[in-house]
């Protein structure tokens, strides 16, 4: 199938690892010329380094950190100068766990800073360059425990939530220019932060954290949130969703939550 990404402005905040990479790296496969943002210089290399590999040749990693306003608007400019459109916009960027009584007021903000706010101003900084192409789409990550509670990522959650409806209510506001904004809602997802940060805890149960049926087992058995399929997700599996809805090809679906968590009661 043609995605019609051939010769596209892709840009991917939180690109440069896990999911984000996965996109960035399917939408470069699909013919995109595709940016990356994210703080690490030396992730941003070697993502770089990837997506030149995988068919974009002026791939460019650009630094940026998503908590900070200005560094967010100098990467937008960085891709204005560079080809002055955007057609998609993926972003990826979220914040970190904690249980309730452990979070103190700087970090919800924190939470919201990261989870929330680096959307929408990774969007008030793209949308000029979405508006100047001949087609935009806009895709935001969010999260299925916003529908299926977990207490151990509240402020994520909630974060995560406040994104979803922003992303809802562009679709309506932004679809007078032909923009598509959708909002992809992750359930767990094995990648290799995932499996760093929990490696030794599913080791002490047996389990290996790279394995999807393991990864899976340990969740329902330690939150009773098991999926249909009987496994976790792999990146790549959200990234083909993801650049359908980010692509061309995609000409009717807007205003969509789309849950891709191997299968829950949730909708």
């Amino acid at each position: 199938m043609d995605l019609g990404l051939a010769g596209a402005v892709a840009v991917v905040t939180g690109g440069s690892k896990g999911m984000g990479l996965a996109i960035a790296t399917t939408l470069a496969e699909e013919g995109a010329r595709v940016a990356v943002m994210a703080r690490g210089a030396e992730a941003l290399e070697a993502a770089e380094a990837r997506l030149r590999e995988a068919g974009a040749p002026d791939a460019v990693g650009i630094s940026v950190d998503m908590a900070d306003p200005a560094s967010i608007t100098a990467g937008f400019d960085t891709v204005a100068q560079r080809w002055g459109e955007i057609n998609s916009l993926v972003h990826t960027v979220g914040p970190g766990d904690g249980y309730f009584e452990d979070l103190d007021d700087a970090q919800w903000e924190q939470a919201f800073t990261l989870g929330t706010m680096s959307g929408v101003r990774a969007v008030r900084a793209a949308l000029p360059l979405l508006r100047a192409a001949q087609w935009g789409r806009i895709v935001t990550l969010s999260a299925h425990s916003i529908q299926r509670q977990n207490p151990r990522i509240v402020a994520y959650t909630a974060s995560k939530a406040a994104l979803s409806s922003v992303t809802k209510n562009l679709s309506k506001s932004l679809a007078k220019d032909g923009i598509l904004v959708n909002c992809i809602c992750p359930g767990t997802i094995v990648t290799a932060s995932f499996t760093e940060v929990l490696k030794d805890i599913l080791a002490a149960d047996g389990l290996d954290a790279t394995d999807p049926t393991d990864v899976m087992t340990w969740i329902d058995n330690n939150f009773h949130q098991p999926c249909d399929l009987g496994r976790a997700g792999l990146p790549e599996e959200i990234a083909s969703i993801t650049v359908y809805l980010a692509s061309r090809r995609n000409g009717y679906v807007t205003g969509a939550t789309v849950n891709v968590d191997g299968g829950s009661d949730f909708v």
